[in-house]
Order: structure tokens, then C-alpha cells, then sequence
């Protein structure tokens, strides 16, 4: 496969054909590599990378806040369930209710697909707060922490959208733009896995600096709002170059998205505002 084509024609039609000077043939298989049955998939490992790196940034912070390793491994136990059941159920309810409300045991079959990351956000921030209750922890502190990695995390699920050919947005005549052929297309696309992707980690270097620059006496709930407004701002933005994801957002002003992503931006300017306004700072214990 070239990775560039030359003065190719795509998206014609009976009427027209659009001319683009450069455009990225994608054909990656979504496999790495298969045995009988089992295979192991890029999404799955880019997906399970995010906890893997995830962790280990988090065990850097522990560190120097003076925590130990076993509450963070309790901490991630509950991070992983939150994360896959919020995302599940967003997907199956948000996106395609009637069709798992007549087949409810698919709702298990997470390996046939269906991960809504607004869903993902809903289930971290319950599973946070049954964590904080457990372990007698302040929500607004640990919510803050585990908003850095979020940010790494979207970047690495967008990845895996990528390396699966789904989620990319409509035909463009950038020079960059994708020509996803194991879905049939013919016209290069707006690879919106990638704009999602890199906004995430801007985000997250953002919020590591902001982490580090103050030794991590911040003013608590920064973090957690810049994380909210950010992410959901850019994927308000980027949804604007998405195809429709199901068959209802046609013809939608807003797609589901979109609709989605405001109550968390509404949700981090008042977290932002709040915190600003009570300016408590985080304090870390120094040995």
C-alpha cells in the first residue's frame, strides 16, 4: 500500500469528480495477529495501553505525594470497572436504546463492539466517588489526579478508532485526508480519530504541567474543570466533521455527540468557577 497517491480521483459521482492532489490510502487490519479463534486487535491494545501508562503516571504521583502502592492499585481496580460499564451502558442507551432494550443480554457482548466515552466520564465519576466513600478520601482530590490520565486515555481510544477505521468524519479535500477502504470508501475522509487524538494529548501535557509546575499544590478542582471544559469542548467542535454514528442523528442540528458533551462543559465551568472562588489548595505530605 502507498502511502501517498499522486493526482488521484475520488467521490465521484454520476455529476461530478473531485480531484485531490494527495490523499492517505488506509488499510490497516484491525488484527495484529490471529490464532484459530483468538485474536489480538489494535483497539484492544491500545485500549488496555491507556490503563498500562495510566498507571504509571499515577504511581508517579503517588510517590511524591507520599502514597502508597496498594491504595492506587485499589484505586485502578475501580477505574477499570467504571470506565468499561460506563462506556458500555452509554453506548447501548445513549446511542442504540430500543434495539438493547428488545436484546438486553447483548449488553454483555462487549467484544462485538459499542464504547461511548461519555458514558466512560459518567462511570469514572460514580466509581471515584464509591472509591473516596470507601476508602474516606476527598472526591475533589482524587478526581483531579485521575483527570491527567483521562486526558492520555482518550488520546490512546482514539487511536485504536483509527487503527479500527471507525469514527472518522466526512469527505475533504485536505491533503491529509483518509481514504478508509476496508469500509468501501472511495473519497478521502477527515480523519477525526487523529484531531481527537492529539487534542487529548495536548490536553494531557497541559494538565501534567499545571501538575508539576506547582509540586501539586494547586488549587483544587482545577484539574478536573480544565479536563470537563477541554475535552468535551474539542469534541463538540470535532463532531462537527463527523459522519452521523447512527442512523437518528440525521437530519440533527446537533449530533448525539454534541448533545452530550454540553452538560460537561456546563459541569467544569462550574467546577471551575467554585474552585476559584474557594481557592483551596491541595496540600501533599512531605516526608
Amino acid at each position: 500500500m502507498q502511502p501517498i497517491i499522486l493526482f488521484s480521483t475520488f467521490g465521484s459521482d454520476n455529476n461530478r469528480s473531485v480531484m485531490h492532489l494527495y490523499v492517505i490510502p488506509w488499510d490497516v487490519n484491525p488484527e495484529i495477529f490471529r490464532i484459530g479463534s483468538f485474536a489480538i486487535r489494535w483497539y484492544g491494545l491500545l485500549f488496555a495501553s491507556s490503563f498500562l501508562f495510566g498507571y504509571i503516571i499515577m504511581l508517579k504521583i503517588f510517590r511524591n505525594e507520599n502514597l502508597t502502592e496498594a491504595l492506587l492499585d485499589k484505586l485502578t481496580i475501580y477505574m477499570a470497572v467504571g470506565t468499561i460499564v460506563g462506556a458500555r451502558l452509554g453506548h447501548c442507551f445513549f446511542y442504540e436504546p430500543a434495539y438493547y432494550l428488545a436484546h438486553p443480554l447483548e449488553i454483555f457482548m462487549t467484544w462485538k463492539g459499542g464504547l461511548a466515552s461519555h458514558g466512560a466520564a459518567i462511570g469514572i465519576l460514580i466509581a471515584i466517588w464509591l472509591f473516596c466513600r470507601k476508602e474516606k478520601k476527598e472526591y475533589t482530590w482524587v478526581i483531579d489526579r485521575i483527570a491527567i490520565v483521562v486526558a492520555l486515555s482518550g488520546f490512546f481510544i482514539r487511536m485504536g478508532n483509527l487503527m479500527n477505521s471507525e469514527i472518522y468524519g466526512v469527505e475533504t479535500t485536505l491533503p491529509w485526508g483518509f481514504v478508509f477502504l476496508r469500509n468501501g470508501e472511495t473519497a478521502p475522509k477527515h480523519p477525526t480519530q487523529i484531531y481527537e487524538a492529539l487534542s487529548y494529548l495536548a490536553i494531557f501535557l497541559l494538565l501534567l504541567w499545571i501538575y508539576w509546575r506547582k509540586k501539586g499544590e494547586y488549587i483544587q478542582g482545577t484539574l478536573i474543570s480544565l479536563t470537563c471544559i477541554l475535552i468535551f469542548v474539542a469534541r463538540f467542535f470535532i463532531e462537527f466533521l463527523k459522519e452521523d454514528q447512527v442512523a437518528f442523528e440525521a437530519g440533527m442540528k446537533l449530533n448525539m455527540g454534541q448533545l452530550l458533551s454540553i452538560p460537561f462543559i456546563l459541569l467544569g465551568l462550574v467546577w471551575l468557577f467554585y474552585s476559584l472562588k474557594k481557592k483551596k489548595r491541595a496540600v501533599i505530605k512531605r516526608k
